[in-house]
Order: structure tokens, then C-alpha cells, then sequence
């Protein structure tokens, strides 16, 4: 793959760290991957916003979680983490949707959800998390209506701490069924730049992953050791 190809892709890439044992220096060198290849934003815990909102000064876009990973927590609750994540300096947040409202057909529950949660953005790109893994294709062609009605920038497939992520097949339904305003954010599994073009192609002009830059920086390695 051309440089300018790989250029490409990193700019779509919200290079990410969301272990639940994170330690700042490794938050730190997430950011610092992230302003050095000129990835869309860094997406990491919601306790590390201010710290690292401080450390990028403007030059990296900060994105953090909301309601994560399970989703399950009341609106108000979501709204007040995203309420301070904005004043704690984040840019860009993905929010989880409740789950059990999906199986409980509640969908102008979780519509209502992501309304307020973007009032709450103010300005600020909102992602809603869907998991796709854990829904039929019917409740993901229904999601898609939802999150288009409900004024988000994205629709985003996975979490990456459910039983599976992003699949082709995820980004080509919300392809077709989002409404022309709403953007993809394919996340989850990514392991392969040829993958990453991939979710590309079909629609995604976001991508959710750790492994992007790694597999970048190993290439460099092996080209500059021969």
C-alpha cells in the first residue's frame, strides 16, 4: 500500500484506548501516535479528557465514551457524563445505546436518548454506539432510522467489548438505511490496513481502533532494518 493510501486511512482513524487498566503513559503515547500520523481524534477514557485535552492544546481532536461499554445506565446519567466531558475539554463523544430498550421495542425511548445527549454535545460530534453484534438486521435497519431522526453526526457498530465488532456486512446495511446526513464509524476488530480500506469503501469515513498505527509503525520498522 502507497504512503499517500495509508496517509488516507489514518485520517479517518479515531486511535483508540479504553482498557479499563489505561495507565497515563500509555494515554499519552496513544496522543502522541495520534499527533504524529494525523488520526481524526484519540478516543480514551472520560477520566483522562482534562489531563489530555490539556497535553494536545488544540492539536489533537479528544474523544471520549459515554455510558460505556454496556449502555444500560439512565439518560440522565448519560447526559451528565457528557455534560462534563465537554467541560473537561472532549471534542467528540460516543454514546452507547441502551440495549434493552432495543429488545424491548422501546425505540422512541432510545431516539428520545440520543436527542438529549446531543443537546448536550452542544456542537460537538456525537457517535452512537449500536453493537452490532448483538442485534437481529431488522433492529439495525430500525436503529439506523433512529439515529438519523435523532440529529447525530454518526452511527457507529461496536464497542469492541461485546462478542464480536465491525463486519462488513454491519457497514453495508447502515449504508443503505442511514439517512444522507449521518456518517458511519466502523469499530471493533479492525486488524488489517486492507480491512480498514475495506470499511472505507462500503461507507465508513470513521474508523475505531488501536491497531492501525501499530501496524504502521511495525512496517516502517522492517523497512528501515533492511
Amino acid at each position: 500500500m502507497k504512503n499517500d493510501e495509508k496517509e488516507d486511512i489514518l485520517k479517518t482513524v479515531d486511535h483508540t484506548l479504553l482498557t479499563t487498566t489505561a495507565t497515563w503513559p500509555e494515554i499519552k503515547v496513544i496522543l502522541d501516535d495520534a499527533m504524529y500520523y494525523h488520526t481524526a481524534s484519540a478516543c480514551i477514557p472520560a477520566s483522562y479528557v482534562k489531563k489530555a485535552a490539556d497535553y494536545v492544546s488544540g492539536k489533537l481532536a479528544i474523544c471520549t465514551v459515554i455510558g460505556f461499554p454496556n449502555g444500560y445506565s439512565t439518560s440522565a446519567s448519560k447526559v451528565f457524563e457528557t455534560k462534563d466531558a465537554i467541560a473537561n475539554g472532549a471534542d467528540e463523544i460516543d454514546m452507547v445505546i441502551n440495549l434493552t430498550d432495543v429488545k424491548n421495542g422501546h425505540f422512541d425511548a432510545i431516539e428520545e436518548e440520543i436527542r438529549q445527549i446531543k443537546a448536550a454535545c452542544q456542537n460537538h460530534i456525537l457517535k452512537v454506539i449500536v453493537e452490532t453484534c448483538q442485534l437481529s438486521e431488522e433492529e439495525l435497519i430500525e436503529l439506523c432510522g433512529v439515529v438519523t431522526r435523532s440529529g447525530a453526526d454518526f452511527i457507529k457498530t461496536s464497542t469492541g467489548f461485546s462478542t464480536g465488532g465491525a463486519t462488513f456486512k454491519d457497514v453495508e446495511i447502515m449504508a443503505k438505511h442511514v439517512g444522507k446526513d449521518v456518517k458511519i464509524k466502523a469499530a471493533g476488530g479492525i486488524s488489517s490496513l486492507e480491512d480498514a480500506e475495506k470499511f472505507i469503501e462500503l461507507g465508513a469515513s470513521r474508523l475505531g481502533t488501536s491497531r492501525i498505527i501499530k501496524l504502521i509503525k511495525n512496517e516502517a520498522a522492517e523497512e528501515n532494518s533492511y
